[in-house]
This record gives C-alpha cells, structure tokens and sequence, in this order.
C-alpha cells in the first residue's frame, strides 16, 4: 500500500517518509526510530550524537564556498500520535502505518499517518544525504516524546546545540510562517470510586459517541467541534435526573492534545425504563446532527445491549463525575486583544477513563498569555475540587514570544515571496511548539517555523498535501543558500 508514495516527488523526501512509516515511532516509544536516525547519520559518515534524554543531533560540514555562513539547525520530533478508528485492527507498537495516495493528499487506512512530524523527519534525511544541496553549517535535531510531554525539548542541554538560527520543522499550513506559539499546562483530576453490586433487576446498555472529526486540541479548537466526552455526558446528565440509570464504566478520548472523537459508557436501567433510554438516545443523536451539522455531519449517538457488569458506581461517585463533566469547561476561552481571529486561551477535556478506584479525567489548556493559561488551570482545577476530585497540574510549557526583528523571518519571508510570487502569512500559533522550550535553553537563538499542509491532524483523517510538500522542500533550499555569513 505505501509502494505508490515512493513514485512522489520530491523523490528523496517521499522515499524516506516512506521508510519511516515504516518504523513503530509512539510517543515515550522512539527506540527503533531513534535507531535508525543514528545509523543514517554513520552510513553517512556525519557526526552523529545522542543526548541523555534520547535526542539525535547529525551535524554536516558546510559545502564548499559557505563555511562562513551562520551555523543553522534543522528540527523535527521523531515521536507520532497513535489514533485509530474503533473498528481497525492496529497495534502502533509494532505495525507499520499503512498509507496511501488519494486525491492529491497522503493519508492512512484508519490510523494517525504520523506526517506530524515525519515530514520533518523525511526532509531532514534527504537533505543530510545530499551531495548537491547548498548550506552552511547544519545541525540536524530530531527530538524526542514531544506529543505527551515535549520531553525530548525539556531536556535538551545548554551547550548542546553549536547553531544560532532555527528552522523548526512542525507547522501544518504551508503559506503561513510561524513566529509565536502559546504556552501549555495539563490538568490531571481523579475522582475516587465507590463500586456497589449491580441491580439485578436492571438492563444492560452500551452507549457511544462516534463519527466526530476530533483534531488538534490548539490547531482545531476554535472550529467548534464535537468533543465526544461532553456529548455523552448531556446523554447521562438526563439519563441520570430521569431514568434512575447505574453507570458501571465511562471511556472517552485519549491524547490530551486531541479533541476526543469517541466516547461510550456502560449503563444500567430498571427494565420498566429501557424503552425510554432508547428514545433518549435517539433524539439526542437527532440533536447532535442538528448542532453539528457543518463541523461534524458524521456524529452518531447510538445505543447497544451490554454485558450485565458486576459493580457500579454509587449515587454519589456518579452524581460527582456527571455534574463535574458538564461543568467542566472546553473550548475557546478568549480570542486574542491583539491579533485578529487568534485564539489567546482554550481549555481540551482530553479523556475520561474508568480505573480499578477511580476515574481520571485529563484536561490540556493553553494561552499566548501565562497569566490566563494559569487562571483556566484553574478554573478547571475548581470544577473537580468541587467533585471531592484530587487535581495536579503538570510543570507545562512556556510560549514562544515573537520576535518583530528576526533576520530569520525576513530571510524566510522574501525566499517565500520570490519563490512563489505572493507574499507568505506571517503569525502566530495556538498550538504548542518546542520552539519555547528551546528558546528557553537558548534565549539568543533566531527562530521560524513553518511546514507542508496537514490536515485532521491528532486523528486518524490525518493527511497530507503533495503539492505543498515540494513547495516546502523549496523553500527550505532556498532559505538555507540565503543564510547569512557571520560577522
């Protein structure tokens, strides 16, 4: 399935995003991909480095003629984000992502493609292996766990790094040149578990949120779609208020950087009210296809029989999960005061998952502004205190604060232009990139980032634009024959 992307150009970059699909790369999970980054870099015979954490750095002599230029470093993360669809069989651990061409885009049978950022990954190889590519001095770093925690930036050292310009290769919107991101934070709640024997007396029933787009938790939050946790919730807040429901098990999304897209929990009913669960279920399937009918027309609420469970939640661990779930806010909180359509602070309700004494709820917010991503952390963090919840937040991430006189920018921004004759959008991002980590670690390095177009990335829609993809492999070209030398 994957032998037609080898037949795309530009040939060398297809041929190695190829191979790396090729390779299991979960997040926390970057061994085999770690691996082979580093044989690459010996077969290449190109000083080749790991750091502790597990990042690979590849440095390569400047072409002859351009020793003097300023020192540049080419950046990606080698780790991807593993979603499938509920009904394909795919073990990321160990299978390979099975893609495909379909009109003009690149995509996978029912699983994340991992584009993000392999892409990056692909053109950094092809242009380490060249031999007729013009540059300065480059530094190859491909980091590591950068979806579930940016580890691989957290951890990167002072010292480690030799280049003074920046070109991150992670951005999802090929026109666009990034210059600012907003920093993170995670919300972690568990709400403990009183488990009582199931009624005997009551019906078995599986209900489930399925066909939302889902996406990127900072990329798609401001396109008003379905977040399959809350959905089913609305169904169990009624459920519960009327019907005298026992709720045995709540499972919804994943990553807390996805907008979750499935959602299902296994309930009970008094038999004299099954009827009237089915009825329930079915008019709020018509209500999500009505509210959703532009952002997520696939939305299906549906409702099957279930084994009967042996425990269920008391009245109060249930009362507490459903109220502290409504309540729980998600989505845009405040658009930008400075910058038109640009989304400052959002809150994702991540993931519900049912454990042996409790329920862990995982929320992710994020801010271009430090001071509100720390009111939303908590203002989540209130909700579940309320649930009689122990909440912790994660160390988050910082921003990346834009520079208004990078040359890097300017240099990007006039290749782009002269290139493709119109004039590239220069702006911010919602999403979270290593940039801040890393200009963090090393305040006086000039940075951009910028990349092919992606599409449902953080789910298995996952794809990515050809065309864009040799525009982007261009543009990188161009940009590094224009590096200034050193003063």
């Amino acid at each position: 399935m994957n032998e037609e992307i080898y037949k795309l150009k530009p040939e060398r970059v297809w041929y190695y995003f190829g191979e790396i699909l090729k390779i299991p790369r979960p997040s926390k999970k970057e061994e085999k991909i770690a691996a082979y980054i580093v044989e690459f870099g010996k077969k290449q015979k190109l000083e080749t480095l790991r750091d502790e954490i597990g990042n690979v750095l590849i440095r390569k002599e400047a072409t002859p003629g351009n020793e003097k230029m300023v020192p540049v470093i080419l950046q990606s993360h080698i780790d991807m984000v593993c979603e499938k669809n509920e009904d394909t069989v795919h073990d990321f651990d160990k299978d390979p992502i099975r893609a495909y061409v379909e009109d003009g885009w690149v995509t996978a049978k029912g699983t994340t493609l991992g584009a993000d950022d392999g892409i990056g990954v692909a053109t950094q190889l092809a242009i380490l292996e060249s031999n007729d590519i013009e540059h300065g001095p480059i530094e190859c770093l491909f980091t590591v766990d950068e979806e579930t925690g940016l580890t691989g930036a957290f951890g990167l050292q002072p010292g480690f790094l030799k280049g003074k310009i920046l070109l991150n290769l992670d951005s999802e919107d090929e026109g666009e040149l990034f210059i600012g991101c907003a920093g993170g934070k995670d919300t972690l709640a568990e709400i403990p578990v009183n488990w009582i024997d199931a009624p005997q007396n009551h019906k078995a029933y599986k209900i489930k949120i399925s066909g939302l787009k889902g996406g990127h938790s900072g990329d798609d939050i401001n396109k008003e779609r379905g977040n399959a946790n809350k959905l089913l919730n609305r169904i169990l807040w009624d459920a519960n208020n009327d019907l005298f429901i026992n709720i045995a098990h709540f499972d919804g999304g994943n990553l807390r950087n996805a907008i979750a897209r499935e959602a299902s929990a296994i309930i009970m009913v008094p038999e004299h009210n099954k009827e009237k669960i089915k009825k329930l279920v079915s008019e709020y399937n018509q209500h999500f296809k009505t509210e959703f009918n532009v952002s997520d027309p696939g939305v299906e609420a549906s409702i099957e029989d279930a084994n009967h469970p042996e425990k269920v939640m008391d009245i109060i661990t249930q009362n507490a999960l459903i109220n502290s779930i409504y309540a729980c806010p998600h989505g845009v909180i405040a658009m930008s005061q400075d910058i038109k359509d640009f989304v400052e602070t959002s809150t994702n309700l991540a993931s519900v998952k049912t454990q042996e004494n409790s329920i862990l709820i995982t929320t992710s917010q994020r801010s271009s502004v430090n001071s509100s991503k720390e009111n939303i952390c908590n203002m989540v963090a209130s909700v579940f205190h309320l649930a009689n919840a122990s909440v912790k937040h994660t160390d988050g991430y910082p921003g990346w604060n834009p520079n208004p006189h990078s040359k890097i920018v300017e240099i990007t921004a006039q290749a782009y232009k002269d290139l493709f004759k119109t004039k590239p959008k220069v702006l911010a991002i919602h999403a979270g990139l290593e940039c801040g980590l890393i200009g963090d670690k090393y305040p006086e390095m000039d940075m951009i980032s910028y990349g092919p177009t992606l599409r449902g990335v953080h789910s298995p829609d996952e794809k990515i634009d050809i065309e864009t993809v040799r525009k982007f492999w261009i543009l990188t070209l161009e940009v590094l024959k224009r590096i200034p030398q050193e003063v």
